[in-house]
């Protein structure tokens, strides 16, 4: 028969065993997470290149797209300074003396029609009314 040293030293024995193979299975799958996270990067690595490139040319891209734009608005503040010139010119061309025609015109018109009463103006009370009581027609 086994003696209480000798039966503590087996006990423990067996727990180093499961122990020592409970850490291998543990390294066996970490070994395992780094071939496939090596696996991984290295795919990554080989996309990141033509992704990077595509970028780099929408980048450009976008910047000739800008420029274009920077020519477009260029333009546009032209037109809009030429216009603006025009409507100046238009307004001082024709403007002024169609003002004056029509001054001219109302004038005459004036002067050519009969001389009016100057109306003075009536408070309510003196206001006619639709018959519906105060002083006025009925």
């Amino acid at each position: 028969m086994l003696t209480g040293g000798q039966l503590a030293g087996l006990i423990v024995a067996v727990f180093w065993a499961i122990l020592v193979c409970f850490i291998g299975f543990a390294l066996l799958k970490l070994a395992r997470l780094l071939q496939e996270t090596t696996k991984m990067i290295s795919d990554i690595g080989d996309q990141a290149g033509p992704l990077l490139d595509d970028m780099a040319r929408a980048v450009e891209q976008a910047g000739e797209q800008l420029d274009r734009t920077d020519v477009i608005t260029k333009q546009m503040a032209g037109v809009s300074q030429n216009f603006s010139a025009v409507t100046t010119v238009m307004t001082s061309v024709v403007g002024g003396p169609l003002v004056k025609a029509a001054a001219f015109s109302y004038g005459v018109r004036k002067a050519l029609g009969r001389p009016e009463e100057p109306q003075r103006p009536q408070l309510p009370a003196q206001r006619t009314t639709n018959g519906r009581g105060g002083k006025g027609k009925k």
